[in-house]
């Protein structure tokens, strides 16, 4: 009767343990290879420059926070040179199941983006642009190259034209 009842309680054990949910699956899975302090060559319209850009999770890791500098020094196409500074945060709209990007820039631009991954980039556009003539449209594309390294192409859309790129950086992941 003893070895019964055990047999029985180790039968309820087994079946109350499969019947537990499966663990939740990473939904920052697609960008946690951002994370880290990264340093990259930028060319565009702007010129050839220096970026460097740090990604790390903020408020409870809730937000993955983005600070970025990019360095165009004084060249023939652009001649007081520029320094350029954003900084963003990353949040999954749960509702969308999708990543929204907030990014405020230093020349004063306000970009709200949603993110697909089209072809193995991450890739996010914009839904809203604040201080800029309406109609204007962006979107920013990550290509992971390598476990250490990543291509970032901006590209901007004047109203009622196509995408056209305004800068590429290739990012690698500082030791």
């Amino acid at each position: 009767m003893m070895i019964l009842l055990r047999c029985l309680a180790a039968i309820a054990i087994c079946a109350t343990a499969s019947a537990q949910p499966a663990a939740p699956s990473d939904i920052w899975a697609p960008v946690r290879p951002l994370i880290g302090a990264w340093e990259g060559d930028v060319d565009g319209q702007p010129g050839k420059g220096k970026s460097v850009r740090e990604y790390r999770f903020v408020l409870n890791n809730r937000f993955l926070e983005v600070r970025n500098t990019s360095i165009y020094p004084a060249q023939p196409k652009n001649q007081k040179g520029e320094v350029h500074e954003d900084w963003g945060m990353i949040s999954f709209d749960r509702a969308r199941k999708q990543f929204v990007l907030r990014q405020s820039h230093s020349e004063g631009f306000v970009n709200q983006y949603v993110a697909v991954i089209r072809d193995g980039a991450l890739q996010f556009t914009s839904e809203s642009i604040e201080n800029i003539r309406p109609g204007y449209r962006a979107r920013e594309t990550y290509t992971f190259t390598g476990p250490d390294t990543f291509t970032e192409r901006f590209e901007l859309a004047e109203p009622g034209k196509d995408f056209a790129v305004y800068s590429e950086t290739h990012f690698q992941r500082r030791k």
